[in-house]
């Protein structure tokens, strides 16, 4: 089967750069799983918010967010985004951390301030006074619907004559003529222009085109969910995490979501939990809040890959015609989405960038592979 965009993975950056291609050509996507969005976007407990990450991040996210606040016509019968608010402390030694933060997240994020403890604790009473003595509220963060918008995509790609092969893993690639040949389980596909959107299996999927590497590292991201106390009522409570970066917590349909924050270099696979990071991350909420964890009701974990910089790499490999990159999101995926395709879109047809990110800082140099082989990979 031929086509003009071969994607190779289904999940959100595959989902949203197909949404976009569909729009300049035939686009077929090849996903290795049996369903969609089964490894890292199906595990994300995203959050919207424009301070999170470095500058091309936060440029990708501020441009993502009209897209998100009033999606095109189709895309989702429900909001996307729903009124969150971040809450960030630190603790009486950590004021230089602090301030330093409270900065460079209002440089992005205007709504951002500094509050009083006690202020901090009418918005989340369970905290330990002891604990933090400094914090800042970003009101303007939001909950994301992941499974709308991974399918928001998926719908929108179909919708535009876009086709999708599931239980199709990439068995080998190679370039014959002007077009890539892909064999998988569910048979051979070619297109001149394929993207690589396989998450934490990128690289592998360069290796298989004789495409060299970017150094991509997946990264575990554990979280469980835990019972409230009787009579407790989250519902109204930010996203409550530290400068440091240790912890995070969020109401999460009644109950309440955990996470130690962990960034643990595993090989690709089918990630699970690990017993001591459920432990140290139960210890350290019960150290700075008034809940016990008495019972971890489901517990997880998902990949998040990056590349040496903690930037997505986007963009055609320079030893390989028609070979593009679109990987490397980190734990920036879910938010970065609708610019993301559209940037992945943009340079696999030989385009500029779109011009909301370029008026963001944002150039193509800080997201091509090219930068990456500058230096030898770790």
């Amino acid at each position: 089967m031929s086509s003009d965009f071969l994607i190779i993975g289904g999940g959100i950056a595959g989902a949203s750069a197909g949404y976009f291609l569909a729009e300049r050509g035939r686009v077929l996507m090849l996903e290795r799983e049996d369903s969609l969005g089964y490894h890292s976007t199906g595990r994300s407990a995203a959050l919207y918010t424009e301070t999170y990450g470095n500058a091309a991040i936060r440029a990708l996210t501020v441009c993502s967010g009209p897209f998100f606040r009033d999606p095109p016509a189709g895309f989702t019968e429900h909001p996307l985004l729903a009124p969150r608010g971040v809450l960030m402390a630190a603790p009486p030694e950590g004021e230089a951390k602090f301030r330093a933060a409270v900065a460079e997240a209002q440089h992005h994020a205007p709504t951002v301030r500094a509050i009083s403890q006690k202020e901090a604790l009418r918005l989340c009473p369970v905290l330990r006074p002891e604990w933090f003595r400094f914090a800042f509220h970003e009101p303007d963060a939001m909950d994301m619907d992941v499974h709308a918008i991974h399918q928001g995509f998926l719908r929108g790609l179909r919708a535009r004559g876009g086709t999708i092969v599931t239980g199709a893993e990439v068995q080998a690639i190679s370039r014959q003529a002007s077009d890539w040949n892909a064999t998988t389980r569910a048979g051979d596909f070619a297109a001149p222009i394929v993207i690589n959107a396989a998450g934490a299996w990128a690289d592998e999927v360069a290796r298989l085109a004789g495409v060299r590497p970017v150094g991509l590292v997946p990264k575990r991201r554990t979280a469980f969910i835990i019972d409230l106390p009787a009579g407790t009522d989250a519902a109204a409570w930010p996203v409550v995490g530290d400068v440091d970066e240790t912890f995070y917590f969020k109401p999460e349909a009644g109950r309440l979501l955990v996470s130690p924050a962990d960034e643990t270099p595993v090989p690709p696979c089918d990630v699970q939990p690990e017993e001591m990071d459920v432990a140290e991350a139960a210890h350290r909420l019960e150290a700075r809040t008034r809940i016990a964890v008495t019972r971890v009701v489901r517990k997880w974990a998902g990949l998040r890959s990056f590349v040496r910089d903690k930037t997505p790499v986007v963009g055609h490999a320079p030893e390989a015609p028609g070979f593009v990159w679109l990987a490397g999101q980190g734990g920036y995926g879910i938010q970065t989405s609708p610019s993301m395709g559209r940037v992945a879109a943009a340079l696999a047809t030989g385009c500029d960038l779109p011009a909301d990110l370029v008026a963001r800082g944002l150039t193509a140099t800080d997201l091509l592979p090219d930068r990456l082989y500058a230096a030898p990979l770790s």
